[in-house]
């Protein structure tokens, strides 16, 4: 049997429709025994067994479909850390406008309604993201409203490369038309930056190509804004490390997401690469990552 700190266990849950399905396939590609909709009473004994029969990597999908389970999980997930097995957990969400679509494109009914055939799509969403206030508080939230399935398999692979033992910080660029991250934990506003957006040049590039990268590094506000938030989390990432917290988000907003944000976020991510474990993703390219 795999020694227990060299067992990986990954918890998928989510809202419906916001790409469990897609997560969990990506880690039966990277090698996992995935078990997909285990009542969470059912942990504990489900990757003993497994254990047993010498799996290392377990990859389980937890969600309302088993909703009169669910209040067993926070106790279940905190024994199997406090046996000292590798415990990753993952909770999917998306807007309800991007999930009421995703229900309409695949005709498929949502969970809720079988037990609910009053209720319309809006109002199962919204009844399951009160159902699992409790399972979003154990994970790391991620927004799909905008990810494509490519994308999202790349998300999960990058995340779980890296090491869960230190805080790894997410630079998120965004664009505030667009509506808020809802994965973000801080979230800055640059949008008092001077924008390349106005110069026809700049217009269709990116904060990652060098004529936008020169015009806001020329910018006294962009050079504040940027030495600001390096302060600010210089100041208390500490504190996040000590909470034991194993991401955490810092979305950085401009109006489009397009220049200044990217920027911001790319060069966030260079300061703090040095001596952290970093990851960057920009939300409107369709979460490209780098």
């Amino acid at each position: 049997m795999p020694s227990v700190a060299s067992t990986q266990v990954v918890l998928i849950s989510g809202l419906s429709g916001s790409g469990k399905s897609v997560a969990l396939k990506q880690l039966e590609d990277q090698g996992y025994f995935c078990i997909d909709n285990l009542p969470a009473t059912l942990l504990l004994q489900a990757v003993q067994s497994l254990r047993d029969e010498g799996h290392r990597r377990i990859g389980i999908s937890a969600d309302v479909r088993g909703v009169h389970s669910l209040p067993a999980l926070p106790a279940a997930v905190a024994t199997l850390k406090s046996q000292g097995l590798d415990v990753r957990a993952l909770f999917l969400e998306a807007k309800p406008d991007a999930l009421q679509m995703r229900f309409s494109e695949t005709r498929r009914k949502h969970p809720l309604s079988v037990a609910h055939p009053e209720l319309t799509v809006a109002e199962c969403i919204v009844l399951e993201q009160e159902l699992l206030v409790d399972v979003a508080s154990l994970a790391h939230r991620i927004d799909t409203s905008d990810l494509s399935a490519n994308a999202l398999r790349s998300w999960v692979k990058r995340l779980l490369d890296l090491d869960q033992s230190r805080l790894t910080v997410i630079f998120q660029s965004f664009g505030f038309k667009h509506g808020l991250p809802l994965d973000a934990d801080l979230v800055f506003d640059v949008r008092c930056i001077p924008n390349p957006y106005y110069d026809p040049k700049l217009r269709p590039l990116t904060g990652r190509d060098q004529p936008v990268i020169d015009f806001l590094e020329a910018q006294p506000l962009g050079q504040k804004m940027y030495t600001d938030i390096c302060n600010h989390l210089v100041d208390w990432l500490p504190a996040f490390d000590s909470d034991n917290r194993s991401y955490l988000t810092v979305a950085i907003g401009c109006t489009g997401g397009q220049h200044r944000s990217i920027w911001l976020a790319e060069k966030l991510a260079v300061r703090f690469g040095n001596d952290r474990q970093v990851l960057s993703r920009h939300r409107e390219r369709r979460g490209e990552t780098s």
